[in-house]
């Protein structure tokens, strides 16, 4: 049994974050993660009216009755909704988990957060924001590197260097991603000194994700070279699937154009309609641990065997060890 901070905080059996996907994290994907064992994310973001974003809410309870969180999304969009309205409807559903993304903390809404009992988890990049989030009274902190699918930041900086400078510099439980993709990765971020993982990347191919079947059957034959890293242009940098779309919103970069131009390919109702016909997906956030996913299966069968991989994981490193008496043993 794996006890960290992170599960004992939220009561998840597994110190394991769905990734909050755009167009992808909606209630049945954030409901089986749960029900697998970790802490599923609905994101917020998906929905543009507070009438349809509480009947997702509704529905991932009827779905399960284990924690679950919400994303609240602090990035610019051409049409940004106010938060303080999605966080009214969260407190009236009972949501006692959030997570915030984006380009700065949530100083404006942790009083609501905290008042309302909720506790909150806050995404960014690099020790500086890690710290400032700290400071204003977050519970937990998650950090991503640069092999991360998504947005990536313009650090550029590796999961293995980013996640013990930020467990380093704050006292708060930390929550590390990146290119995990199996329990190998599981367990190294867990060495690293993060109490939790982020993933996103392997539950691309679960059976509850709501991407078309084909472009699941495409990501099965993908390798850690079939990404690449578009918006930056934007000062919003993502790393993607390497496809025909995202090919071209690199090109058009790399000849100075600008939002105008790039909209035709990049707004979200475009994608959201890619993700769900038989093409190729679209711009699709995907890391670099795709190459270590080669096979579409149910959502619980993903999340149970990243845990059950880095407990064997954590085994075979214990038999490294030399048995001399007093010597300790790695733990979970």
């Amino acid at each position: 049994m794996f006890k960290t901070r992170i599960t004992e905080m939220f009561g998840i059996e597994y110190p394991i974050i769905g990734g909050a996907m755009m167009h992808l994290a909606l209630d049945g994907y954030a409901a089986a993660v749960s029900e697998a064992g970790g802490l599923g994310v609905l994101a917020s973001a998906n929905y543009k009216e507070m009438g349809p974003f509480r009947d997702a809410l509704k529905r991932v309870k009827a779905k399960t009755d284990k924690p679950f969180a919400v994303n609240l999304n602090f990035f610019p969009a051409l049409n940004q909704i106010d938060n303080n309205l999605y966080l009214d409807v969260m407190i009236e559903e009972g949501v006692k988990i959030v997570e915030s993304s984006g380009h700065k903390a949530p100083e404006e809404l942790i009083g609501r957060i905290k008042g309302a009992g909720m506790k909150l988890i806050h995404k960014c990049v690099g020790v500086r924001y890690a710290k400032k989030a700290e400071s204003i009274g977050v519970d937990a902190i998650t950090v991503v590197g640069y092999e991360n699918g998504g947005a990536t930041g313009q650090l550029d900086i590796t999961t293995l260097c980013l996640v013990p400078r930020v467990v380093d510099n704050v006292r708060l439980p930390v929550i590390g991603g990146g290119g995990v993709a199996d329990g190998r990765g599981l367990a190294a971020v867990l060495a690293l000194g993060a109490e939790g993982v982020i993933v996103g990347t392997p539950l691309l191919l679960a059976e509850e994700t709501p991407l078309h079947p084909s472009i699941k059957q495409k990501l099965c034959e993908a390798s850690e070279l079939d990404t690449r890293l578009v918006l930056r242009s934007l000062g919003n940098t993502h790393r993607v699937w390497k496809n025909e779309t995202s090919d071209k919103v690199a090109e058009l970069e790399a000849a100075g154009k600008g939002l105008e131009d790039l909209l035709p390919l990049i707004s979200g109702m475009i994608v959201k309609e890619k993700f769900q016909q038989a093409s190729d997906g679209g711009l699709l956030a995907c890391g670099q641990g795709i190459g270590l996913c080669r096979e579409v299966r149910p959502m619980r069968e993903i999340i149970q065997d990243l845990a059950r991989q880095a407990e064997d994981c954590m085994q075979r490193l214990n038999r490294l060890l030399p048995r001399l008496p007093g010597a300790g043993q790695i733990t979970h």
